[in-house]
C-alpha cells in the first residue's frame, strides 16, 4: 500500500514538473521567410484616400500635393484600392473601395492607367515609394471572375455566392482551396509590379487568406523586384510572409488610456509582450488613425481628445513604422464618409509642423529606425508607473529618451539613470537638458519629452 501511494505521488510530481516546464517555455516568435527592403529602415508611411483628398478626387489632382508631402518628410504613399468598384449590391452611391470589380483595371473616377503611371513615375522621381492596397479575400458581386471563373468563389448549399461577413453584403468570398485562384491572384498582383513599378502591397484582411498563399505570392513577386509587404492583421504568424503587421493592440491601449479605462502600465506591458511574441526583424505599423478608425470608430479627437498629439509622438518613437492618414496633418476633425464624396478640408495645416519634425526624427535618428536597423525599446523604471511611460532606445551611438504623461493631470516622477546620465537636447524645444544619477521631473497633462544626444 505504501509503495502504491509512493508511486502515485511520484507520478503526480512528474506530471506537475512537466506542466511547470511547459508553462515556463516562452512562445517563440515566428521566423520571417523574407527580409524588408533596406530602404524601409527609416521611413514614414502615409495613407492616400484619393476619393476624398481633393474636390476632383483624381490622381492628377492628388499629384499636386506631392511637393508638400515631400517637404513634410513622407516616404511611402499607400494608396487605398484604385480598382473599379462593383455596382451590384454596392453600398452608398459610390461604393466601397474594397469591392473590387477588376483587379487589372483602374477606377475611372480616379483617372486612367496613364494618369496612374504618371503619378507613380513622378512619385519615384521625387523619392517616394508607392504601395497598393490589395484585396485578396473577396471581390464585388459583379467581378469579372464571376463570369469567367465562378469556381474561384465560395458557395452555399444552394450553389450561391455569399459574403465573407454578413455585414459585408457588397462583396463575396473567394475560395482559396482552389489553387488555380492562387495563380490568377498572383498574376494580377505581378501586373502592378511589372507594368506600374509599385513597391509593395498593403494586404487587406490578410488573415482571411491562407498564409501559404501569401508566401507563394511573395516568392513570385520577389522575382520581379524586392517588395515591402504590410499585412492588415496583428497575428505574429503573418510575419512569415509579410514585413509588417498592424499594431492594433497599441491602438486599443491608446484609446482606453484616453478614455480613462487603462493607464501607462498597459503600455509597458504591451512592449514586454511584443518582445516575446514578435520577431525582432518584424515591423509593427503604429497609428492613431487610418481610414477604418476615422470612418467607423471616430476621429482622433473623438477617441483621443487632448492626448492625440502625445500619442502621435509615441507611435513614431517606439518600435515600428509610423502611419499618417490623409488630412491628419490638417487636423481632420470629421468622420469621412466611406461610400460618398466627402472632401478633406486643407485650409489649416495645424499639425504639419509636428509631423515634419517626427518624419525628420525618424529619418535621421538611428535609435528609432525600424526592425533590426533600430535600437531595442528599453523601459525606464520610474516611481509613477501608473501615469508615466518612459523608455530609451540607442543604436550606433544614437540615443533617444522618451517620457510620456499618459494622464489628464500634472504628474511628478523620479527615476534613476546611472547609464543615461549626461547632456541631451530636448528635440521639440531645443533646450539643453542634463540627466544625473537621480532625476525628478514634472509633466503637464498629456505632455511628453523627447531627449536626443545628436
Amino acid at each position: 500500500m505504501k509503495f502504491y501511494n509512493a508511486r502515485k505521488i511520484l507520478t503526480f510530481m512528474l506530471l506537475l514538473l512537466s506542466f511547470i516546464i511547459i508553462s515556463a517555455q516562452e512562445k517563440k516568435p515566428v521566423v520571417p521567410q523574407f527580409s524588408p527592403p533596406e530602404w524601409t529602415k527609416n521611413v514614414v508611411m502615409y495613407e492616400v484616400n484619393v476619393r476624398q483628398y481633393t474636390p476632383e478626387g483624381t490622381f492628377e489632382a492628388f499629384e499636386e500635393h506631392l511637393p508638400r508631402l515631400k517637404k513634410m518628410g513622407v516616404d511611402i504613399l499607400w494608396f487605398m484600392p484604385i480598382h473599379p468598384i462593383g455596382e451590384k449590391n454596392r453600398k452608398g452611391s459610390l461604393g466601397s473601395y474594397y469591392s473590387i470589380k477588376d483587379y487589372k483595371a483602374i477606377n475611372p473616377e480616379f483617372g486612367t492607367e496613364e494618369d496612374f503611371k504618371h503619378l507613380v513615375n513622378k512619385a519615384h522621381e521625387m523619392g517616394f515609394y508607392v504601395m497598393l492596397d490589395w484585396v485578396a479575400n473577396h471581390t464585388s458581386w459583379d467581378n469579372v471572375w464571376t463570369e469567367t471563373h465562378p469556381e474561384f468563389f465560395s458557395k452555399n448549399e444552394k450553389g450561391e455566392f455569399y459574403p465573407p461577413v454578413p455585414d459585408w453584403h457588397d462583396v463575396i468570398d473567394l475560395d482559396y482551396s482552389n489553387k488555380d485562384l492562387w495563380d490568377y491572384m498572383i498574376d494580377a498582383m505581378k501586373y502592378w509590379v511589372t507594368e506600374f513599378d509599385v513597391d509593395g502591397f498593403r494586404c487587406d484582411y490578410a488573415n482571411g487568406v491562407p498564409i501559404e498563399f501569401w508566401t507563394a505570392a511573395r516568392k513570385e513577386l520577389e522575382k520581379v523586384k524586392p517588395l515591402f509587404m504590410l499585412a492588415e492583421a496583428a497575428e505574429p504568424e503573418m510575419h512569415i510572409a509579410h514585413d509588417m503587421t498592424y499594431n492594433w493592440q497599441l491602438k486599443d491601449i491608446m484609446n482606453k488610456i484616453a478614455a480613462g479605462e487603462l493607464n501607462a502600465e498597459a503600455l509597458a506591458k504591451h512592449i514586454k509582450t511584443e518582445k516575446k511574441e514578435y520577431p525582432k526583424e518584424g515591423y509593427r505599423l503604429n497609428f492613431t488613425t487610418n481610414h477604418d478608425e476615422n470612418s467607423w470608430s471616430g476621429t482622433v479627437f473623438e477617441r483621443l481628445g487632448e492626448s492625440a498629439e502625445m500619442f502621435s509622438v509615441l507611435t513614431t518613437t517606439i518600435h515600428g513604422m509610423p502611419l499618417f492618414y490623409s488630412g491628419q496633418e490638417a487636423g481632420l476633425n470629421k468622420r469621412l464618409r466611406f461610400f460618398e464624396k466627402d472632401t478633406v478640408d486643407w485650409s489649416n495645416l495645424v499639425f504639419e509642423d509636428l509631423f515634419t519634425k517626427l518624419c525628420e526624427l525618424k529619418e535621421k535618428n538611428k535609435a528609432i529606425w525600424s526592425g533590426l536597423y533600430g535600437g531595442e525599446v528599453i523601459l525606464i523604471e520610474n516611481d509613477n508607473p501608473e501615469n508615466i511611460f518612459s523608455f530609451y532606445r540607442e543604436k550606433d551611438g544614437y540615443r533617444l529618451i522618451a517620457f510620456f504623461n499618459a494622464s489628464p493631470k500634472d504628474q511628478k516622477f523620479s527615476f534613476k539613470s546611472e547609464n543615461l546620465a549626461g547632456s541631451y537636447n530636448n528635440y521639440f524645444t531645443s533646450e539643453e537638458v542634463s540627466l544625473n544619477t537621480d532625476n525628478t521631473l514634472t509633466l503637464k497633462p498629456w505632455e511628453y519629452i523627447i531627449l536626443v544626444n545628436k
